[in-house]
């Protein structure tokens, strides 16, 4: 008779690497035994019959690996069967006392879910409780094996990270708190596989498929948004967010999957990509998938396989909104390390894989993208599954700038081949730095290799009719360029140069039209914040300079609910109109500074005070104020301070803030600053908080 049951809960999740998480339920990683103590209610035999079965899913088997029968005697298993646990007695084992010590192992392929675990003797059957089985990046066996334990620390462990945002020329770091260790994660990740319509349609088929962690990452990937099924976010990209909460607010992603289970998995309101990324990365880390942020800056959005972007400027110069395809100011995706034997023998395509959980195009009838190898992506094999084509003109599409006029057909300006994907971020191993990864997606911009994995992609993508993006084009007879003169801080006027260099020994007179439009950061533009018309000679080898003011009076009421300015210049020859020419810039303004710190010592379980300070730097009252902080081990929930309505022109906020610490170690503590001039402005600090 089997007296009780002992799961060494602490001892197995240190191992395990998942004592984060909780010490009150047994969570392990397959490919890696762990210890089980029965108490039986007399001695043991060593050679008495003792046979363990696991099962997870509602409808367990051997051929599907979700049901494994195993111990002594050993059971004949059949030549389909799949996912073979196995135990051995340890050594700490006292049979004569009748403390039976196993040593069990879930195999390195065993679905990832919750299992429960029974025991079979001679003389009875026994319920002995649940465990939970995830991926094991540090099992070489596992399809997720990454060979280097400082890159397992980051990718799998590390509870905060930095998602980039902003423009290709000013990308800027945004804290973001994963909080995959988080003791409801447990229960919220493996709810999110049960309620994928994979599932809901075949669940023996979707439960014994998550061995895979290809197929689980796509349905990560088609889950955190709610296009189609009981996803975690819904996506906005305008600025009606009454009924929700702002994207740019959140500052985490345990709080939005909170939301999400204790509503009954009804999708939160509001994501845009960075959101969906974050809270991606959030899941696969606590399934034990290895997982990073990636951000693409100068994006393109291609909707039709051609490979180019078509963008269309009006007879002022004002951008047009016309055309289906856009080039978003960055981009946010995931990547995912695992291996790829679906595709070709070798392990050419394995390691990291482009995952896009932000609803853009669908990918076999479903609102997901990827896993796109990118090393695939490099190479220009864009026939290769899954989504390689889609991915790879996020980073490589051609810019086509089309002059469109009331009048007359539209008229080609120029193609742009260099312009998009640029200085494609993920945070540094370790350290809390942009690692540029643009090398592995691409390679160097213009050069002849570049161009031939273009082309390369394009026969592998293209109808025979799309295939035309790659023409020569007569050098420009005028050079354009546009450069800061000051540095970009809200709250400030901006200030430019352009300026223009006739490259032959003509003289022209050039009609310029300077705009400067406030954009959403997906290339679409909301207001139009001035226009500048001026003629200009040029004259032989010379340079002409045109100095560009923007006041903040002009840019400020329009950039609460906007994220960069496009400052962009379109020249004619007026002796030759069909030259025309073009340059801009997109520029993100920088926020005045918030902190936040800690004052005294940070200590597990007892009173902890942080204070945040914030100075208005405008002559005006800003209203509407609020802070809201949180931190993995820190805070429960987040904390939200509704006291500051309103900050006296250049005046200084000082807020004390009080909680008690839960879990000790390095945390990262984030602060949201909002009101009615400057959208969440984010701080962070790291505490050490001691046992």
């Amino acid at each position: 008779m089997i007296k009780n049951v002992d799961f060494h809960c602490e001892a197995n999740n240190t191992a395990h690497r998942t004592i984060e998480i909780t010490a009150k339920q047994l969570i392990v990683r397959r490919g890696q035994s762990f210890l089980l103590t029965l108490e039986m209610m007399q001695p043991f035999q060593a050679n008495e019959p003792l046979v363990l079965t696991v099962e997870t899913g509602s409808a367990p088997s051997e051929k599907h690996g979700t049901r494994s029968e195993f111990g002594n005697p050993s059971p004949m298993y059949t030549s389909d069967t799949k996912a073979i646990w196995k135990y051995s007695t340890d050594r700490s084992a006292n049979l004569r006392q009748g403390a039976v010590t196993l040593s069990v192992t879930p195999p390195a392929d065993a679905p990832v879910g919750k299992y429960s675990l029974s025991a079979r003797t001679m003389s009875e059957s026994a319920t002995l409780g649940t465990l939970v089985v995830l991926f094991n990046p540090w099992c070489s066996e596992d399809w997720v094996y990454l060979p280097d334990e400082t890159e397992r620390q980051e990718y799998v462990m590390n509870e905060e990270g930095v998602i980039y945002w902003g423009t290709s020329s000013y990308p800027r770091p945004m804290d973001w708190v994963f909080g995959q260790f988080e003791e409801e994660m447990v229960d919220i990740c493996l709810k999110l596989l049960d309620v994928n319509p994979k599932h809901m349609r075949d669940p023996a088929q979707d439960v014994s498929a998550r061995c895979n962690p290809i197929y689980v990452s796509r349905v990560v990937s088609a889950m955190i948004n709610s296009n189609g099924d009981r996803g975690v976010l819904v996506g906005r990209w305008h600025d009606d967010y009454g009924d929700g909460v702002k994207p740019t607010h959140w500052a985490g992603s345990v709080s939005i999957l909170q939301h999400w289970y204790q509503k009954n998995c009804h999708p939160v309101k509001y994501g845009q990509c960075w959101v969906f990324a974050g809270v991606m990365c959030s899941v696969m880390r606590f399934l034990g998938i290895p997982c990073r942020v990636v951000s693409n800056f100068q994006s393109a959005h291609d909707t039709n396989n051609s490979l180019t972007i078509d963008e269309y400027y009006d007879d002022y110069g004002l951008r047009a909104t016309e055309s289906p395809d856009s080039v978003w100011n960055f981009h946010v995706w995931v990547e995912g390390w695992m291996k790829r034997p679906d595709l070709e023998k070798g392990d050419r395509y394995d390691g990291w894989q482009v995952l896009d959980p932000t609803p853009q195009e669908k990918s076999e009838g479903v609102f997901c993208c990827g896993p796109a190898p990118v090393n695939a992506i490099l190479q220009g094999e864009a026939n290769l599954k899954y989504d390689v084509a889609f991915v790879f003109a996020e980073v490589n599409a051609d810019i086509v700038k089309w002059k469109t006029s009331a009048y007359g057909p539209k008229k080609k300006m120029h193609s742009d081949t260099t312009t998009v994907g640029q200085n494609i971020s993920t945070k540094t191993v370790g350290y809390n730095m942009r690692n540029d990864i643009t090398n592995s997606y691409k390679h160097r911009e213009g050069s002849a290799r570049e161009r031939a994995v273009f082309r390369r992609a394009l026969n592998r993508a293209s109808s025979e009719d799309d295939k035309e993006a790659d023409s020569k084009e007569e050098p420009p007879r005028v050079e354009m360029k546009m450069e800061e003169e000051t540095k970009m801080l809200s709250g400030q006027d901006i200030n430019l140069k352009l300026t223009l260099r006739s490259k032959d020994g003509a003289s022209r007179m050039m009609s310029i039209r300077v705009n400067a439009q406030a954009m959403k950061y997906n290339g679409i533009p909301t207001h139009n914040i001035q226009s500048i018309v001026q003629e200009k000679m040029l004259l032989p080898g010379q340079e002409t300079i045109l100095p560009i003011k923007i006041p903040f009076s002009a840019y400020s009421q329009h950039m609460v609910g906007s994220d960069s300015i496009k400052v962009s210049a379109v020249a004619f020859d007026k002796q030759q109109e069909d030259d025309i020419y073009e340059t801009e810039t997109d520029i993100a303004l920088e926020d005045p500074p918030i902190s936040i710190s800690v004052l005294g010592e940070a200590r597990r379980l007892r009173a902890m005070t942080m204070v945040v300070e914030f100075t208005n730097p405008l002559n005006e009252t800003l209203r509407n104020c609020s802070l809201t902080v949180i931190g993995c081990g820190l805070f429960k929930s987040d904390y939200v301070e509704s006291n500051v309505k309103e900050l006296q022109p250049n005046t200084t906020l000082k807020l004390q803030i009080s909680t008690i610490p839960y879990r000790a170690g390095l945390k990262t503590v984030v602060a949201d600053f909002d009101c009615s001039a400057f959208r969440d402005i984010k701080c962070s600090c790291t505490v050490d908080v001691k046992p």
